[in-house]
């Protein structure tokens, strides 16, 4: 079914390239022990298609902080997609019901592998706080996956 783009929706997107093979980047995003060390520790992540896992962050209101997610798309060493649900529908602002999808697109290039995060689905204005709030937060976190991917590397030549 070909759902009709809602123009409503925004995404976030990060780019990076890290001088380090495509293995290396997706063993970071796809080690549910490494997750936690750039993002937040998730429970119950395996990269595997249809997996539900959850990370838990600061609730508000009627949301108890809970980031339902599954994964949507496995392709080793290419791309990794997963729905993130949050939110609760009393909530204005930050917990408010959140749908979205992160993408993480791996590509081989000669200075290493260019990872580009996709975070899509944000609907505004109702998702606005979310949406700044996570602009900030994922440069954060390209900047924290920098920091594991080389320590990961490391790791491997010894």
């Amino acid at each position: 079914m070909n759902q009709a783009v809602n123009p409503n929706t925004q995404a976030i997107v990060a780019e990076e390239v890290f001088p380090h093979a495509p293995a290396v980047v997706w063993r970071v995003l796809t080690s549910g022990e490494l997750i936690g060390r750039w993002l937040m520790a998730p429970k119950g992540f395996e990269p595997v298609a249809g997996c539900r896992f959850t990370y838990q962050t600061t609730p508000a209101g009627e949301w108890d902080g809970t980031i339902h997610c599954e994964v949507l798309e496995v392709v080793p060493n290419e791309r990794l997609a997963y729905a993130w649900k949050g939110g609760h529908e009393s909530n204005d602002g930050y917990g408010s019901k959140l749908e979205t999808v992160v993408t993480f697109t791996l590509s081989k290039t000669e200075a290493g592998t260019r990872l580009r995060l996709v975070h899509s689905g944000f609907v505004l204005p109702k998702n606005d706080i979310a949406y700044r709030n996570m602009g900030e937060g994922w440069k954060k976190v390209v900047k924290n996956l920098d920091i594991v991917i080389a320590e990961e590397a490391s790791s491997q030549k010894h």
